[in-house]
């Protein structure tokens, strides 16, 4: 295939599917842009057969964040090679790259190779590690060499070859493991639910009111100075948190030293082409 530029269409609030994607296309060598979802609809989301397109996503709860869906459902493509990328916390990316899978397929596009990388989780904290600072040096590698391979692929072939993103094997925990975090979900469930959606909280006396977080926020939920959070507006995707100069934000959640502990082990990208 004469593939003459590829283009990134992401969404990232902490920027860990930005990284996988920037590497990713780094490695295939094509001339490249940017398509940023993150803060609002792109203008133009329509691509040519002779562009390769990496679709990056997170996942939240399993399936690929909602209000990421929003700002990409204007794409098109024409027969356009592309390959669905979605970044997990370390637990488990379920329906997600399927569900991205049929999304683009239904648009005009051909899914070629596909990828699930980790990065850090959104509820990380000090107090509650999960999946520190990744994507790391050695996923950002494993990105590039795995950009590499999709290059050798499409410029082997005469025309984008489908791929079934239903072979690709996701990296395996313990039943220990996965059993205590089922039963945790059963008694989350069991609750009485809060009357308000819990959202991040601010530590006023470290509040400087300097509005970084508001900047940052992908879906305007947060008052410019700082220190209200729209709880019908916030996704939790913990941008906030983790961006603020003086840690003035924080987000308790009763899942988040359960995952630290369930899903300490380091899980590795799996990738198929």
């Amino acid at each position: 295939m004469n593939i003459k530029s590829s283009a990134i269409v992401v969404f990232s609030p902490t920027g860990t599917s930005r990284k996988v994607a920037l590497a990713m296309c780094e490695g295939c060598g094509y001339p490249s842009r940017v398509v940023d979802a993150t803060y609002k609809t792109p203008d133009e989301l329509t691509f040519a057969p002779d562009e390769l397109v990496f679709v990056a996503v997170p996942v939240y709860g399993g399936m690929v964040a909602p209000l990421a869906m929003q700002r990409i459902a204007a794409m098109q493509g024409s027969g356009t090679p592309i390959v669905p990328i979605v970044v997990y916390g370390n637990r488990a990316y379920e329906g997600a790259l399927s569900q991205l899978d049929g999304f683009v397929t239904q648009r005009g596009f051909v899914t070629v190779a596909a990828a699930a990388f980790v990065g850090e989780h959104s509820y990380s904290s000090k107090e509650h590690p999960i999946a520190v600072g990744r994507p790391d040096m050695t996923d950002i590698a494993d990105a590039r060499n795995f950009g590499k391979r999709i290059a050798e692929k499409l410029s082997a072939a005469t025309a984008p070859q489908a791929v079934d993103v239903t072979q690709l094997v996701p990296p395996r925990d313990s039943l220990w493991s996965k059993l205590r975090f089922v039963f945790f979900i059963l008694r989350q469930r069991r609750r009485k639910k809060p009357a308000v959606k819990p959202v991040p909280i601010v530590d006023d006396e470290r509040c400087k009111g300097c509005g970084k977080c508001a900047h940052l926020c992908p879906n305007g939920a947060i008052s410019p100075d700082g220190r209200h959070t729209d709880a019908h507006r916030c996704i939790k995707c913990c941008a906030c948190v983790k961006s603020c100069p003086v840690q003035a934000r924080m987000f308790n959640t009763p899942y988040a030293p359960m995952l630290s502990q369930c899903f300490a082990t380091r899980k590795s990208p799996v990738t198929l082409l």
